[in-house]
């Protein structure tokens, strides 16, 4: 390792913490502390060479020595501090000081030393401050005050040296002035040289990103205008970025969407963070080759806001934008996709209101026919009907009844596409762990809701038979619900005890409650109670139709009670054994309880 590399190490050492972040201020912070750190060491290192040279040494001469210490206590004061300007204004005070003193003790402004007064503020100059420029120049101009108002009462001591080594002492002065001075003036030229070169790599660092960031930059005039865009713009239009420069981006823009896009650069001029989606054209290659006639167009998302100049935002009428650009075309056509799917989902759901009715038709008219054939069966006697009609009534008879079967099984098929299947297989299983598992898999959406979740569920809680599977599905279905359905501070409780033969669970929740006339109508497939908290939380509507539906199966009971703004209790009972008769499996409808098994989302109980 070099010399120069050990010193620099040194040197950045010293630096304050906060001077390490930027280049430009830890180059000023090193130009600082170096030459006067370096200067005074090496000053002290050759003072004992002059004493032996020159002898005892006078009590000028001494002062000066001591002066050597300044340049130190400043390199340490920036070191600790980080405060630049200041540092640069306590240099002017202790030069001035030095200077002062060397003036009064060899002839005051004749001095040799008051040549050095015009040092002080260039010098001052380095700290890249105004400020302290401005302070150093008056420091400078008073002490001249100070020493030509000294030389005129009188108070400075009579000049011990004769004239011509005043003249000597003077040429010295002045040369050793002229080499400071342009030894700062070295310094001032390293310093934008640094800044000019930390500038370069700067602007490089923002090119390179200019040029493979995917968001497109610009720079608009209130009438939309491009005075500067990024090269981005050209992977995203396919042209060169010279070619959208004045109006060549707003000639792109489509012509339904030109408005929002002038409106938006118009109000952002005027002081105002504005977003807008509109169209651009975008060139193929097979445009620019000229063999097809296509357009391309892509939705693009643009922020503008007004152009900050110096820290002051100019809002006249030659206040200029910056916009940021970003292919949207993606959201865009899913946006549009779901639209279609909701389209498609409402007339789905127009069609089968058309199939209820029709079906409605389909299923009353076999029924009149099996009712009215059937009761003039049994009225044979008084209608006097022979052999030939009863075969007749009944052939017609089970024709209806067949017809009706085939649209019944056809409703139950197209239910069983529709839905998928279910499928429920009882098997011992502690409900204790279960229960204790679904309200763990739900803390952490207790606790982001604010909600408070407990549970209490006996030690000695028995072992029960039934699906495990659908066991779990109830109690988060229930759970869930209650938690979204509770403000931030409630409580929610679920509790399992047993009563008799049979396992009780309850849920219980301080939140908002179901209306009385909704209450008896919780638990039907897609329905969603009240208006006022229907427009809070999401949902389907399917929650309880699964809960209630497993409960069934199982050959169990729920019941709710409920009073809005006071909560909610709903209450399941199981029995500690289920079997099913053949010993096989139930089935029933099952995409709204896989997705609750999933953990993908959890049916509400109150509206969904």
């Amino acid at each position: 390792m070099s010399v120069l590399s050990i010193i620099r190490d040194c040197l950045d050492a010293l630096l304050h913490p906060s001077a390490r972040t930027d280049a430009l201020t830890c180059a000023r912070h090193r130009a600082f502390i170096a030459p006067r750190l370096l200067g005074s060491l090496a000053a002290f290192a050759v003072f004992p060479a002059y004493l032996a040279m020159r002898g005892a040494p006078s009590a000028l001469e001494v002062g000066a020595l001591a002066w050597l210490i300044a340049p130190i206590l400043l390199s340490w004061f920036l070191s600790r501090t980080g405060y630049y300007e200041g540092a640069y204004a306590l240099s002017s005070l202790a030069l001035s000081a030095l200077i002062m003193a060397v003036a009064i003790e060899t002839g005051g402004m004749e001095s040799f030393a008051a040549v050095w007064l015009v040092v002080i503020p260039i010098e001052a100059s380095l700290s890249a401050s105004r400020r302290v420029v401005v302070f150093a120049a008056l420091l400078a101009l008073g002490c001249a005050a100070a020493l030509i108002l000294i030389g005129d009462f009188g108070w400075l001591p009579p000049p011990e040296s004769s004239p011509a080594l005043r003249v000597s002492l003077m040429g010295v002065g002045v040369a050793s002035a002229t080499l400071y001075a342009s030894v700062i003036a070295f310094a001032a030229d390293a310093l934008a040289r640094t800044s000019v070169t930390l500038l370069s790599r700067e602007e490089e660092r923002y090119r390179l990103l200019a040029r493979n960031m995917s968001d497109v930059i610009s720079r608009h005039r209130r009438n939309g205008a491009v005075m500067f865009i990024s090269p981005a713009a050209e992977s995203l239009l396919g042209v060169p970025a010279a070619q959208l420069h004045e109006h060549g981006l707003f000639e792109r823009v489509h012509v339904a969407d030109r408005p929002a896009y002038l409106t938006a650069l118009s109000d952002a001029a005027r002081g105002t963070e504005v977003g807008v989606e509109f169209r651009l054209r975008r060139d193929t290659p097979e445009d620019v080759c000229g063999s097809t006639h296509a357009v391309d167009f892509i939705w693009v998302e643009m922020r503008c806001r007004p152009l900050d100049r110096a820290g002051s935002s100019s809002l006249g009428s030659d206040a200029e934008v910056v916009a940021v650009m970003r292919d949207v075309t993606d959201r865009k056509l899913q946006e549009q996709a779901l639209d279609l799917a909701r389209s498609a989902a409402e007339q789905a759901d127009a069609a089968k209101t058309r199939f209820l009715a029709t079906m409605s038709h389909e299923l009353r008219t076999p029924l009149n026919a099996i009712i009215g054939f059937s009761e003039m069966l049994m009225q044979e006697q008084a209608l006097m009907l022979n052999a030939g009609r009863r075969r007749e009534y009944s052939q017609l008879i089970n024709d209806s009844g067949q017809h009706l079967l085939s649209v019944v099984n056809g409703i139950l098929d197209m239910s069983k596409m529709e839905s998928g299947n279910f499928e429920i297989a009882p098997e011992p299983f502690a409900p204790r762990a279960a229960l204790l598992n679904c309200c763990n898999l739900l803390a952490l959406r207790a606790r982001e809701n604010g909600v408070d979740l407990s549970a209490d569920a006996p030690q000695d809680l028995p072992d029960v038979t039934g699906d495990p599977r659908a066991f779990k599905q109830i109690v988060l279905n229930l759970v869930s619900n209650a938690i979204k359905f509770t403000e931030r501070g409630g409580k929610v409780t679920v509790a399992a005890a047993v009563e008799g033969v049979r396992l009780v669970l309850r849920v219980t929740d301080n939140g908002v409650g179901i209306a009385a006339d909704d209450l008896k109508r919780i638990g039907d497939p897609f329905f969603q109670a009240g208006k006022t908290y229907q427009r809070r939380h999401e949902g389907t509507g399917l929650g309880l139709s699964i809960v209630k539906s497993l409960v069934n199966l199982h050959a169990g009971e729920m019941s709710i009670q409920s009073k809005l703004d006071e909560g909610t209790t709903v209450t399941v009972a199981l029995p500690l054994t289920f079997a099913l008769p053949d010993g096989g499996k139930i089935t029933t409808l099952a995409p709204a309880a896989r997705t609750v098994q999933s953990g993908q989302a959890f049916q509400v109980k109150k509206s969904a």
